[in-house]
This record gives C-alpha cells, sequence and structure tokens, in this order.
C-alpha cells in the first residue's frame, strides 16, 4: 500500500499505521523529507519516497519505486491537500489554484499514475480523500470545496475506467477529524462550531477515517467502486 501525505501526524499517517497492523506493507510518501523519514522510521523502517504531488515526475518515481522495491502496487491511498479560508470575494487566483493543484490535480496525477500500473495487471485498489465539503456548503471554502467534489467526480469515473480491468476506485469524505495541523491553521471558535455540528459531540479520531479507508483496500469491499463514503456523524 502506498500512501501519500503519510508523513506527520494527519489521516495519512495513520493510514499507513493502521494498514502495517492490518498486515499490509507500507510504502509511505511526503513532500516534507524530515517527517517523511521521521514517520518511516515510527512504522519500523518502511520504504519512504519524497513525492509532491503538483509535479508530474515525483509522481511517477514514487509509483517506480514503490514497483521496483515491492514488486507491484495492490493499494494507493491519495491522501494529499491543501486547504484554507478565504471568503470568494477576497480570493486570489494564485490562492484558488494552489488549493486546486494539489487537492483535486494532484489526486488525479496519482489516480492516473496508480491506474497505469494497476490496469495492465489487472488488479487493484484505488482510495481517494474527499470531504463532506464536496457536497456541503461552507463559507470561506470555495476552493477547497470545488476541489473535494472534483475528487469525488474523479473517483467515479475513473471507477467505471477501472471496473473492466478489476481496478477498484472508491473514496472517503470525512466531516472533522482533529490533529494538531488543522488545529494550528484554524480559528477555534471556527473548530469549536463545527465539532456542536457533529451528532457525537465530537470529532472523529484519525484512527475511525482510517478504518474505512482500510476498509476500502481491503477484499471486505471487493464489490464497491465509485462510491464515497462519507466519515461523519455531521447533521445539517
Amino acid at each position: 500500500m502506498v500512501v501519500t501525505a503519510a508523513a506527520g501526524s494527519g489521516i495519512g499517517g495513520a493510514t499507513a499505521r493502521r494498514a502495517q497492523e492490518e498486515g499490509a506493507t507500507v510504502v509511505v510518501s511526503d513532500r516534507h523529507e524530515r517527517r517523511l523519514k521521521e514517520t518511516a522510521a515510527d512504522l519500523g523502517g518502511v520504504l519512504a519516497v519524497p513525492c509532491d504531488v503538483t509535479v508530474e515526475r515525483d509522481v511517477q518515481r514514487l509509483v517506480d519505486e514503490a514497483s521496483a522495491v515491492h514488486g507491484a502496487i495492490d493499494v494507493m491511498v491519495n491522501n494529499a491537500g491543501l486547504g484554507g479560508t478565504a471568503n470568494l470575494i477576497d480570493m486570489t487566483d494564485e490562492q484558488w489554484s494552489a488549493v486546486l493543484d494539489v487537492t483535486l490535480t494532484g489526486t488525479m496525477r496519482c489516480t492516473r499514475a496508480a491506474m497505469r500500473h494497476m490496469v495492465p495487471r489487472g488488479s487493484g485498489v484505488i482510495v481517494n480523500n474527499a470531504s463532506v465539503l464536496g457536497w456541503r456548503a461552507q463559507a470561506g471554502q470555495a476552493h477547497y470545496a470545488a476541489a473535494k467534489a472534483g475528487v469525488m467526480a474523479l473517483t467515479r469515473c475513473a471507477a467505471m475506467e477501472g471496473a473492466p480491468a478489476g481496478v477498484r476506485v472508491n473514496a472517503v469524505a470525512p466531516s472533522l477529524a482533529m490533529h494538531a495541523n488543522l488545529e494550528k491553521v484554524m480559528d477555534p471558535a471556527e473548530l469549536a462550531a463545527l465539532v456542536d455540528r457533529e451528532a457525537f459531540g465530537r470529532s472523529a479520531t484519525l484512527d475511525e477515517v482510517a478504518n474505512v479507508i482500510v476498509f476500502l483496500a481491503s477484499d471486505l469491499s471487493s464489490y464497491l467502486t465509485g462510491e464515497v463514503i462519507s466519515v461523519s456523524s455531521q447533521h445539517p
């Protein structure tokens, strides 16, 4: 299993750890090389490949190295994403493009590279990280919401293309999973308001999101493709 944006304390790192606990051979990737090395060491010295998903040659190197070392890539988890808060009236082209390039186009690059590897083999699983904001409206999130809605559409279309070759493509759509990086970039009052919308009165743990990703990566979800699974207790 290859997991992008796996360095640090977010969903990617939790997914890599949970997958390893379930017996998967894990390859981790991130553009932050120091944190990536630390994550790889924490996982017992797994293969770590630096990769910026906005750079096509990085994405191709990731797939090439993972498949060369382990023989094949059975699962690709596309977790890389970039957020931010800006009202549309104030948003610059640069802010819009930066979020779209990482969150949507980066996911496309990784999905495309994985499919080019998996389709000729006749098997493989891709899991993309979307968001409930692909369905729901939130002020200040036009760029991120548009990108995540695009990830959902990309997932469904890629699934139809991969199905004849036995390649499954699904996505998760978390509502709110708390981690240190999120707390650094979001206003505490806004975070508290989002938590209040959750039926359980708390955010999801990282493992609660990772568990669904690992399920979609496993044979337990063998008849699912083109699906977007919401990991949420959020009410309207």
